[in-house]
């Protein structure tokens, strides 16, 4: 099975999501579960987002040690900025995985 972690970042922006979003976020934290091959890559094979109505869910996948980092969530208007910021921090997200292990 799967291990999902989550930033600080995803869990202040999911308190803040109405419950309908909470609870299709779980949904996608079961299915990312299962598998991690979920989600529309990003650049990366292992860069991702699933929609969620007009918001975006971020992670990251580490298929050689079954973890999945959710990194945060966006809406449509801000999702260039966020992948950019995403994309130039990979390496502290990488060691962030690494001390929770």
């Amino acid at each position: 099975m799967v291990r999902v972690l989550s930033t600080k970042e995803f869990d202040a922006w999911e308190r803040l999501l109405p419950k309908e979003y909470q609870q299709q976020i779980k949904q996608i934290i079961k299915e990312l579960k299962k598998t991690h091959d979920t989600g529309k890559p990003l650049g990366y094979p292992f860069f991702r987002e699933k929609k969620l109505g007009k918001y975006r869910v971020y992670f990251l996948v580490y298929g050689d040690i079954d973890t999945v980092l959710l990194i945060t969530i966006s809406d449509k208007k801000t999702q260039q900025d966020t992948i950019g910021k995403i994309k130039k921090d990979l390496d502290s997200y990488k060691d962030l995985i690494k001390k929770n292990l």
